[in-house]
């Protein structure tokens, strides 16, 4: 399975890209191909809501930023897996701003499962980033194979590493 995992962390070796690796190594293991694209160190802008992209643009967005690197791998994409801190009650700014313009795309037609990996200082300040998450399963039919969060200590714990990795051991 081509495995698309979209790290809205800044920080290389932060709490979130920990619970990354884990993941991908157990979706490697099983001969999955995983690719992490690094959003914060992309230049994508947020969706300006002119909607060129469903007007003249058949399905491209009018910005030409990064954002069509991230739509070429989206194509090939069979699982998304969502990555990010949570800064604020929701996933990163940097984050969003790529989510919300795959409006221009709407749904890859290869996706077929989703997860979600959070990573915060606190524990209870998850809803915002699970619900946001959820609707785009709904949206795009995303199979839900599973929602993993670490807050302070449990960061880059053993046991949370554990579940990431066996997360991605059951990606077929």
């Amino acid at each position: 399975m081509n495995v698309l995992v979209l790290n809205g962390s800044p920080h290389p070796n932060g709490n979130t890209a920990a619970l990354i690796e884990a993941f991908r190594k157990g979706a490697e293991e099983n001969g999955n191909k995983v690719t992490v694209f690094d959003v914060c160190k992309k230049r994508i802008t947020g969706c300006r809501g002119c909607e060129y992209c469903h007007t003249k643009g058949s399905g491209q967005c009018i910005q030409k930023d990064d954002m069509q690197e991230l739509c070429e791998l989206l194509a090939g994409a069979e699982m998304l897996v969502i990555a990010s801190p949570i800064y604020f009650f929701g996933l990163s700014a940097q984050l969003q701003a790529a989510i919300q313009r795959t409006y221009a795309i709407g749904i890859p037609a290869k996706l077929r499962k989703a997860a979600l990996l959070l990573s915060s200082g606190s524990d209870g300040v998850y809803d915002g980033a699970i619900f946001e998450y959820r609707q785009i399963c709904e949206w795009m039919q995303l199979e839900n194979m599973g929602i993993l969060t670490a807050h302070g200590a449990e960061n880059k714990s053993e046991k949370k590493l554990t579940e990431a990795r066996e997360l991605g051991s059951r990606v077929l």
